[in-house]
């Protein structure tokens, strides 16, 4: 028996990934730039037995169905080539975020999973390493392994993409996000989905990709400057672009709803009243609002008149993979 124990954290893009060039070694079409939050995570554990006759994957206490076992098989297929292991494993994870609402819950389960399997079969993987693998069942999750800022180096091939730490004198800690969540529902596209229809598709994804990699550098730039105005400009303009390629798919399509849209506009009334923060999107409904840690309360005030308290989640940058001490499960 082989048992590893993993936490990760959610990343928000702020220089968004949107599409793949390979969708079997999930290898982006441009790199991307996050930070990483302490507000939701998740905690995965593996245990790899050889009593089982059959993958189990829990989440939430809850076996999961066929179909949702399925992914987290798939990765531990890759993990069992990898180590030329063939012993099925049962998979118990909590989410401490909404699932498939727009809030990365595969960011850091995926990145959990990945930490808890190299932790169970002692691989003692570097940081890059461990992204690439975590990289393998969700391309955002190779991010979810670093705190603070991460860059997902898009690479040319499997060896070559993965996400590095970008240094930032821990000015991130100066940093806080908003969550307002419009929506914690299920998705009606999945990101999956949606970014293989607007690739395939948009006749606006070319426009995205000829300037996604400008935005990247400028965004670098920002954080060794130590510049909020700078990021949050950018990281605004670049979610609206991601979000602008779904409307020139076939059939067109948006994770936006009205309340998305009563959000955004919201934050640009904070701005015109003296308080910068900027807001980002991921593949759904919620918005995320970048302010510094400073104005955080007067933000989560202002938004407080237009949505409830159980809405507004407020979050600091967040640390990397944590690795626990794994437990037997009694319901193994």
């Amino acid at each position: 028996m082989y048992m590893g124990k993993a936490r990760a954290y959610t990343n928000i893009a702020l220089i968004k990934y949107w599409g793949k060039k390979d969708e079997t070694l999930i290898l982006p079409m441009n790199s991307s730039l996050s930070l990483t939050l302490d507000a939701f995570y998740t905690e995965t554990q593996v245990c790899f037995d050889e009593g089982l006759t059959e993958d189990q994957f829990f989440l939430d206490d809850k076996c999961q169905s066929p179909k949702q076992t399925a992914k987290v098989s798939a990765f531990l297929d890759l993990v069992r080539q990898q180590q030329q292991l063939s012993l099925f494993a049962r998979v118990d994870s909590h989410n401490f975020v909404p699932t498939a609402a727009g809030l990365a819950s595969s960011a850091s389960g995926l990145a959990a999973l990945a930490g808890a399997c190299a932790q169970a079969l002692s691989l003692n993987y570097t940081p890059e390493e461990l992204s690439r693998l975590a990289r393998r069942g969700s391309g955002s999750a190779c991010r979810s392994i670093f705190g603070g800022f991460a860059e997902w180096q898009k690479g040319t091939d499997d060896s070559s993409s993965y996400a590095v730490n970008i240094a930032a004198d821990d000015w991130e800690k100066e940093l806080a996000m908003l969550f307002v969540l419009v929506d914690d529902g299920m998705k009606d596209i999945s990101s999956r989905d949606g970014m293989k229809r607007t690739v395939e598709t948009s006749s606006f994804y070319s426009g995205w990709l000829a300037t996604v990699e400008a935005d990247l550098l400028a965004a670098k730039q920002a954080i060794a400057a130590k510049d909020f105005t700078k990021i949050g400009e950018i990281t605004e303009a670049n979610g609206l672009k991601m979000h602008g390629t779904t409307l020139g798919a076939q059939p067109p399509f948006t994770y936006w709803s009205p309340e998305s849209l009563k959000a955004m506009q919201l934050v640009r009334l904070a701005r015109e009243q003296g308080l910068p923060c900027y807001f980002t999107m991921d593949a759904g409904p919620n918005v995320k609002v970048l302010v510094e840690k400073k104005n955080i309360a007067a933000l989560t005030t202002f938004f407080a008149a237009h949505f409830s308290k159980e809405q507004l989640i407020t979050a600091n940058a967040g640390p990397g993979i944590t690795l626990l001490p794994a437990e037997r499960s009694d319901k193994s």
